[in-house]
């Protein structure tokens, strides 16, 4: 274990000494040690830089071929839970409010284009919106800051995609924008996305008094 996370020069090393990452590693690496049956972990690569992760993950998949052991991992990171969970659930405000495959998840909320407008003239951006809905009419606004517009576009709307370049190089030059990016929902976005939606529902039902009971999704 010291091996896979890279802790063979800190095996004479006081554990007070250890630095917040190299400390993360040795809690997780006491974790896993034992003919554990059920094992429990809460991010357990915060404070880790990107090869300690990577390395965490590498044990974890190792430590989980037993088919007789199970595992619970929080992670803020979706590429963690992909390369190491084969179910998710998500909780929303404290609430659990989805069980599912990442496959699932992403079959949801993730055949969406996410479109991102950085803007040089501020005093453009509701005539830039109206463009954006004249171009994808489907196109619904997540965010809006003093420069930047962010669109989540359905794909009918987005292909193809060599006019959907088109209409935004136009659309560069006549609002004088500083940059654009279209790119298909990544598994990061289909979470947010998802956590997005399901806010702005418990805000709207908490708003109208509505008590509301619903099933997670499967």
């Amino acid at each position: 274990i010291a091996k896979a996370l890279d802790l063979q020069k800190h095996l004479k090393t006081p554990a007070r000494r250890l630095s917040a990452g190299e400390a993360r590693k040795l809690c997780f690496a006491l974790s896993v040690l034992g003919d554990l049956r059920v094992m429990l972990w809460d991010e357990p690569s915060a404070g880790m830089d990107l090869k300690g992760q990577r390395r965490m993950r590498k044990v974890i998949q190792t430590t989980m071929k037993s088919k007789e052991r199970a595992g619970i991992l929080s992670t803020r990171y979706l590429e963690e839970a992909a390369t190491t969970c084969d179910r998710v659930a998500v909780l929303v405000s404290g609430q659990l409010r989805y069980i599912g495959s990442l496959e699932d998840l992403k079959s949801k909320f993730g055949t969406t284009y996410h479109l991102e407008v950085k803007m040089t003239d501020m005093g453009q951006s509701d005539a830039l919106h109206a463009e954006i809905l004249r171009f994808f009419p489907h196109a619904a606004r997540q965010e809006r800051t003093s420069s930047l517009l962010i669109y989540k576009i359905p794909m009918e709307d987005a292909l193809p995609l060599s006019q959907s370049f088109s209409k935004l190089e136009a659309a560069k030059q006549n609002f004088r924008l500083e940059e654009y990016s279209l790119s298909l929902n990544t598994l990061q976005q289909a979470f947010v996305d998802l956590t997005r939606d399901l806010e702005e529902h418990d805000l709207d039902v908490a708003s109208s008094g509505a008590v509301e009971q619903r099933p997670l999704h499967p």
